[in-house]
């Protein structure tokens, strides 16, 4: 059994403007001990899906009725904040992307770990102090017991988001949550941090989930990738599948936009356009105001996930027009398929 299981996860929020649609419909799982990157450009959901599994959402959202988000067979949404309580820092921990904002500058850094681990274990005040120590030690903070008496404000980006970590990791959690890590940090500093992660992720043997929007953060820890756009999952399949096969125009043309040594002194394509507004979605595809490839049947109708192999999967009509082309299948597998030939 995965150890997290989303099915048809949908998260609206309700403005005077009217429904937005941040999460529309996704489901993925995760098994213990591995690492799953969501990607995907700004306002393409992938923090609301975590702050969905958390459940720590602003009140004007809400999880629509039919999601389902399951952590070791435990149903998520609806258990209630009693329930959540306990699953949050216990079972899943979450790290933001401003370390800041995880810390209380009015605090002392022995303070904020002592009071997180005294909340969430039985430990007494002594316990929680020596607790703290070792986690500093854990993400490698050197002088644990002078930076317990020292205010974040007395720390670089680096080592408050090395405290951080330390903080998420109080529990020994079995998911890992980290919204966008590494992005406040210069590249020096990232280069720390995700080896730093990727180190204790073995170590402890805890999943992860990282979101970013940086593919080459996801080529160098995910087992898994999640490509989202416009609150839902466009492409999703192994590292290996989603590089070197990618099977999405979204994906690929998040692969032509990143430097390599292959375009070396070349200009790097970005894609063309603006995300949706997810006020006014289109009914076809969200992506085909911007993909160079669009069809007609792109516009009218949004293609649903095709099994690629037994690794990898996208929602993308190029891909069943390569199948009808390739004879894999006919127009009698796919609803409007003479829609396809319409636009050869």
């Amino acid at each position: 059994m995965a150890l997290l299981e989303v099915k048809n996860l949908q998260t609206s929020f309700y403005t005077d403007a009217g429904e937005v649609r941040a999460v529309n419909g996704i489901s993925f799982q995760l098994d213990r001990g591995k690492v799953l990157g969501i990607v995907g450009e700004s306002g393409s959901g992938k923090s609301v899906t975590a702050y969905s599994i958390m459940q720590i959402l602003a009140s004007t959202a809400k999880i629509k009725e039919g999601s389902s988000i399951k952590l070791d067979g435990q149903e998520l949404v609806g258990a209630g904040e009693k329930v959540m309580k306990d699953i949050r820092g216990n079972k899943v921990s979450i790290i933001f992307q401003d370390p800041m904002t995880s810390l209380n500058p009015t605090y002392t850094i022995g303070h904020q770990l002592i009071e997180a681990i005294m909340l969430h274990t039985p430990r007494n005040k002594k316990q929680a102090k020596e607790r703290a120590i070792e986690l500093l030690k854990l993400v490698n903070i050197n002088e644990p017991e002078k930076r317990m008496k020292q205010y974040p404000f007395e720390h670089s980006g680096g080592m408050r988001q090395r405290i951080v970590i330390a903080m998420a990791l109080a529990c020994e959690p079995d998911i890992l949550i980290a919204d966008e890590p590494t992005t406040a940090l210069d590249v020096t500093i990232q280069a720390q941090i995700l080896d730093l992660m990727s180190s204790l992720q073995k170590e402890l043997g805890m999943a992860i989930i990282m979101i970013t929007h940086d593919l080459g953060v996801v080529a160098q820890m995910c087992d898994e990738v999640i490509v989202m756009y416009a609150g839902s999952i466009c492409e999703q399949g192994t590292a290996d599948e989603i590089f070197y096969n990618p099977r999405h125009e979204y994906t690929k043309g998040l692969m032509r936009s990143i430097p390599t040594t292959e375009n070396d002194g070349q200009p790097l394509q970005p894609i063309s356009g603006t995300p949706i507004d997810l006020l006014n979605m289109p009914e076809g595809c969200p992506f085909a105001p911007r993909c160079d490839n669009a069809m007609k049947i792109c516009i009218k109708c949004s293609a649903s996930p095709m099994d690629i192999n037994e690794n990898h999967r996208a929602a993308c009509w190029m891909n069943v027009k390569k199948a009808v082309e390739d004879g894999s299948i006919t127009f009698d597998d796919i609803n409007k398929g003479e829609e396809i030939t319409e636009n050869e």
